[in-house]
């Protein structure tokens, strides 16, 4: 009796319209968090590695210090890239990054920045010179110098570091209009609400509504790397190939056309 059941089971189930096969999984973009000064050109890498791999990002851009503290905490990105080593050695020390994955992508210049429909001064350029602060005051005619907060975004330590360094920092601090990120700060001078700011060069470049015055020497401040790393927590099998990606020709080609500098890039060295 239970083999006639098992029997006349089987033939019930094989009866049965097979059901369709579930459809496959789409893969979980890589999320990558990224300094705000990298969105364009990371933009255009995102889009060329989704043209050619069929994949895609989830772009988090924010101030580099805001992203590593967020990583320490245990937030789920996949890639980490700095605007400074400072944040990125900050990630690697709490334990936030996978061992062996980091390396220095890109370097980037510190410019400062006026309205493109503005006066900054009687001339467009504004000489970097002994004199820097009573330059900048008379510049700044009492409005505020935009800055990437100063003391923990990348761009506002750069732009810091090279103000103390040029003489100019004591005259003008009580003027800084400090943002949370570089992007904010480039913000604030395109729509005019602040007569100077100091941005990347590449900032600069990405926003017609303002215009490089002066670009400050680069031993006037730490060099301006952009170190990238897997996270340690990552379980996502595609970030390894993005990464990967980040270093060939496509994506040196996006961040050349930004103004970067590709650091191994043919041209450049190390």
């Amino acid at each position: 009796m239970a083999i006639t059941r098992r029997i006349w089971l089987a033939a019930a189930l094989a009866a049965l319209p097979l059901a369709p096969a579930a459809p496959a999984r789409a893969a979980e973009p890589v999320v990558v968090f990224a300094a705000a000064s990298l969105k364009n050109a990371l933009d255009d890498v995102s889009a060329a590695w989704t043209q050619q791999a069929g994949k895609t990002t989830r772009i988090a851009y924010a101030g580099s210090n805001a992203l590593a503290k967020q990583i320490e905490a245990g937030a789920p990105a996949d890639l980490f890239i700095s605007a400074d080593e400072a944040w990125m050695d900050y990630a690697e020390k709490a334990g936030g990054l996978r061992p062996g994955s980091r390396f220095d992508l890109l370097r980037n210049a510190l410019v400062l920045i006026a309205p493109a429909s503005g006066t900054a001064g009687a001339d467009p350029q504004i000489a970097l010179a002994p004199d820097l602060g009573s330059v900048l005051s008379k510049a700044l005619a009492g409005g505020k110098l935009a800055m990437a907060n100063t003391q923990a975004v990348p761009a506002g330590k750069y732009g810091r570091a090279a103000l103390e360094k040029l003489g100019g920092w004591d005259a003008v601090k009580g003027q800084v209009a400090e943002a949370e990120n570089v992007r904010a700060a480039l913000l604030l001078v395109a729509r005019g609400e602040a007569p100077l700011g100091i941005v990347y060069a590449t900032d600069a470049a990405a926003d017609p509504k303002v215009r490089v015055v002066a670009t400050f020497p680069s031993d006037s401040h730490p060099p301006i790397v952009y170190p990238a790393a897997l996270t340690k927590d990552s379980a996502n099998p595609d970030a390894d190939a993005f990464l990967a990606f980040l270093k060939g020709a496509p994506a040196r080609a996006a961040f050349e056309r930004q103004g970067f500098t590709v650091i191994g890039a043919p041209g450049h060295g190390h």
